[in-house]
């Protein structure tokens, strides 16, 4: 009669307890290296900007460095990739926007990630609402007379958009969804562009930015009637919100910070104090009121629920509306 070994068992046992003592280890001295924040759009861009002076305040507050790497193309859709793929052991981090939200669906038979199941949220971080802005010729003071302008000149009003499936394009589009008018959407090669047309009054609207509102607006060459956030904005007080007029009107754009899947929770919740931190920071505070963005922070569940709901928002946005990238 055969008898089975027990140290096949018992090497199973120790190599778990390994493993969990390793991740255990590697969370409680996290950081103890530079950690690696991937940026998926061009250097010198507002996204880039905002990522560079967080990464400072990181760095004060842990004693390592946060090095930005810009990974740009596809829409962001490159460094979110590079992300997904990397070892989930803290040193990696991704800083995007709600671009991710929008290219599950844009890029959806080219992507090789999930971004709701293959990141783990740490927390949002900040947001800026886009501003529904008209040429000072049309004769229009707010979105409610807006609206009926469009509704009795349907297929009239030049709708600028800043590029293809951009959220400035996508809130244009929910804004002929939800409020039932029929605008031109224009598509220009980016925001300078778009802004430059509508100064023009080569188009009749924009939903710009907020930087590129906030510096626009006191010159009388454009008119803001609106945010796209779903509250009030601190950069822009005097301005309601779009869901005043149109129920259910959301699309600003927030920025946020994933890791990898698989990272150690310990970590998780650690960069989420950190990022806490640094939206406490003087320098900080002050780039974001001069750049029209508002601080918001959250728990790294609340980010979870704002990737899924985005998700299906402009997934129904980008189907109804036939809007595909070349």
């Amino acid at each position: 009669m055969s008898r089975k070994s027990p140290a096949r068992p018992c090497a199973l046992v120790l190599a778990g307890a390994a493993l969990l003592f390793s991740t255990a280890a590697v969370a409680q001295d996290w950081p103890s290296r530079s950690v690696r924040v991937v940026v998926p759009f061009a250097t010198g861009g507002g996204t880039d900007i905002q990522a560079r002076l967080l990464a400072e305040s990181f760095r004060q507050s842990t004693g390592q460095t946060f090095i930005t790497d810009n990974r740009s193309g596809a829409g962001g859709t490159i460094g979110a990739d590079i992300v997904a793929q990397s070892p989930p052991d803290g040193y990696t981090l991704l800083f995007t926007t709600a671009s991710l939200a929008v290219n599950t669906t844009l890029f959806a038979k080219s992507i090789r990630f999930d971004p709701r199941k293959d990141f783990v949220p740490v927390s949002l971080v900040s947001s800026t609402p886009l501003v529904l802005c008209t040429h000072p010729s049309v004769p229009a003071k707010s979105v409610k007379d807006l609206i009926a302008l469009a509704k009795k000149n349907p297929g009239k009003l030049n709708n600028g958009v800043n590029s293809p499936g951009t959220t400035s394009h996508l809130a244009a589009e929910l804004m002929k969804q939800r409020a039932g008018v029929d605008t031109v959407i224009i598509a220009f090669k980016g925001g300078g562009q778009a802004v430059a047309a509508l100064m023009t009054g080569e188009v009749d609207l924009l939903f710009a930015t907020g930087p590129v509102a906030a510096t626009n607006m006191k010159t009388g060459r454009i008119r803001c009637l609106a945010v796209s956030s779903p509250k009030k904005s601190s950069a822009f007080p005097d301005l309601p919100t779009m869901n005043t007029f149109i129920p259910d009107f959301e699309a600003d754009n927030w920025y946020a910070m994933f890791f990898p899947k698989g990272t150690p929770q310990n970590v998780v919740s650690r960069m989420n104090e950190i990022v806490g931190t640094a939206l406490k920071n003087e320098k900080v505070a002050t780039f974001y009121q001069r750049e029209g963005l508002d601080a918001i922070g959250s728990s790294p569940a609340e980010l979870q629920q704002v990737l899924e709901r985005e998700i299906k928002k402009y997934a129904e946005v980008i189907q109804r509306a036939g809007i595909k990238v070349q």
